[in-house]
C-alpha cells in the first residue's frame, strides 16, 4: 500500500492474507476413510460496501450531532473548544492504538460533530449570515464528489511522486499554521494567514486544494486495502481517515467564505 498523508491509515495492514491459498501445504493428510479437516476460519475481507457503510455511519452521526449543537444556540459557543480538544485526544488514541476500535471511531465522529456545530455557529454569528453553513456544506460535498470522479476515471493517477508531493504539501501547511499560531501570540494576526486579508484568502485556497488532493490518497489507500483483502474491520479506519479530511476541507471552505462575508 502506498504511503498516505492521512495518519489515520498508518494502521492499515499492507496485505490481507485471507485468501488462504496455501492451506493444506505441509499439513499431514487425513487418515484413510476420514474426511479432511475443515480449513481454519478466517476473517472476512473488506469490500467497498464495508467502506461505504462505515463512512456513512460516521458522517451521519457527525451531521446529527453537529446540527443539534448548532440548533441549541449560544451554548454551542462554549461547546466548540472542549469538543475540539476531546476530538483531538480520541483521534490520537485511534491513530496509535494497535487494534481497531469501532467505538472510538463512532465517539470521534460524535464529538467532531459537536465541534463543527459549535464552530459553525460561531462563524455564522460573526458574519451575520447563517446561510454560510449551507454554502460550506455544499462546497465540501462538491469537492469530495469531484475528486471521487477524478480518481475513478483516472484523470489524475496516484503515483509515488504525487503521493510524496501531497504529503510534503500537507506537512508544509501544517508547519505554517503552527508558526502563524505562535506568531499571533506576539503580533496581532501573526503572519497574516488567518486575518481575512489577501494572503489569508490565498492560504485558504491553497489548503482547500491540498485537502482536495488528499482525497486521492485516501481513495487509493481504501482501494489498495480492498484489493489486498485486509480484514473488513479495517473499514472503520478508512471511514475515520475520510472523516478527518472532510472536517479539514469543511473548515477551510467555511473560513474562506467568512472572509468574503466580512469584506462585504
Amino acid at each position: 500500500m502506498r504511503t498516505t498523508s492521512n495518519p489515520a491509515f498508518r494502521n492499515l495492514p499492507t496485505t490481507g492474507g485471507y485468501a488462504n491459498f496455501n492451506y493444506g501445504q505441509g499439513q499431514p493428510a487425513a487418515p484413510f476413510g476420514q474426511a479432511p479437516a475443515a480449513p481454519p476460519q478466517t476473517a472476512r475481507p473488506m469490500t467497498i460496501d464495508d467502506v461505504v457503510t462505515k463512512t456513512a455511519i460516521t458522517l451521519g452521526l457527525a451531521v446529527i450531532t453537529g446540527a443539534l449543537t448548532y440548533l441549541v444556540g449560544p451554548p454551542a459557543v462554549a461547546l466548540a473548544l472542549p469538543a475540539a480538544i476531546v476530538g483531538l485526544v480520541i483521534s490520537l488514541v485511534i491513530i496509535f492504538k494497535k487494534k481497531v476500535s469501532p467505538a472510538l471511531v463512532i465517539a470521534y465522529s460524535a464529538v467532531e460533530g459537536v465541534f463543527l456545530g459549535g464552530i459553525s455557529y460561531v462563524i455564522a454569528l460573526a458574519v451575520g449570515n447563517p446561510g454560510i453553513i449551507i454554502q460550506a456544506i455544499a462546497g465540501t460535498v462538491g469537492v469530495f464528489a469531484a475528486m471521487l470522479v477524478v480518481y475513478k476515471t483516472g484523470a489524475i493517477r496516484v503515483t509515488p511522486k504525487l503521493t510524496k508531493w501531497i504529503i510534503g504539501a500537507v506537512a508544509g501547511v501544517a508547519v505554517l499554521m503552527l508558526v502563524n499560531l505562535i506568531a499571533s501570540f506576539f503580533t496581532p494576526g501573526g503572519l497574516g494567514l488567518r486575518d481575512g486579508g489577501g494572503l489569508a484568502i490565498a492560504f485558504s485556497l491553497l489548503c482547500i486544494g491540498i485537502a482536495a488532493f488528499s482525497f486521492l490518497l485516501d481513495f487509493d489507500a481504501a482501494d489498495q486495502a480492498i484489493k489486498g483483502g485486509v480484514d473488513a474491520k479495517f473499514a472503520w479506519y478508512i471511514a475515520f481517515g475520510l472523516m478527518t479530511t472532510l472536517v479539514w476541507l469543511y473548515l477551510e471552505i467555511l473560513r474562506l467564505l467568512s472572509y468574503f462575508q466580512s469584506s462585504d
